[in-house]
């Protein structure tokens, strides 16, 4: 399954919303994604994983690798309602008490949220 990734910038935050799978062969376009949002500017990166339907340990990685850099930058990486089948991955490997995870999209800004994604 392909990967779409889209961000928007708002202040010093990054909506990175992601759609997909992230596996082995997407996850470098999902490490794009998070450097990309950083290197722009922003220090806090709100990661919209409600369209993702799978993540393996190597997407796992590189969201932990995103939350290194966000954190280098006095910020943070922040997961947005993933749907059950990554939320039992961030419970069964304890990540889920590393992240910042919010349960709904409601945590997204407005203007985010009725962006159009790629």
């Amino acid at each position: 399954m392909e990967l779409k990734i889209s961000s928007q910038s708002q202040g010093d935050s990054a909506v990175v919303t992601v759609r997909g799978e992230i596996d082995l062969y997407t996850a470098p376009q999902l490490q794009s994604g998070l450097v990309n949002a950083l290197e722009d500017g922003a220090r806090r990166l709100l990661v919209d994983m409600s369209r993702v339907e799978f993540c393996d340990s190597t997407g796992m990685s590189v969201l932990l690798s995103g939350m290194k850099r966000a954190r280098a930058k006095e910020g943070d990486l922040v997961l947005v309602a993933p749907k059950p089948a990554v939320r039992k991955i961030l419970e069964v490997t304890g990540l889920d008490a590393v992240f910042a995870v919010e349960d709904s999209t409601d945590a997204l800004p407005l203007a985010a949220e009725s962006s159009p994604t790629a």
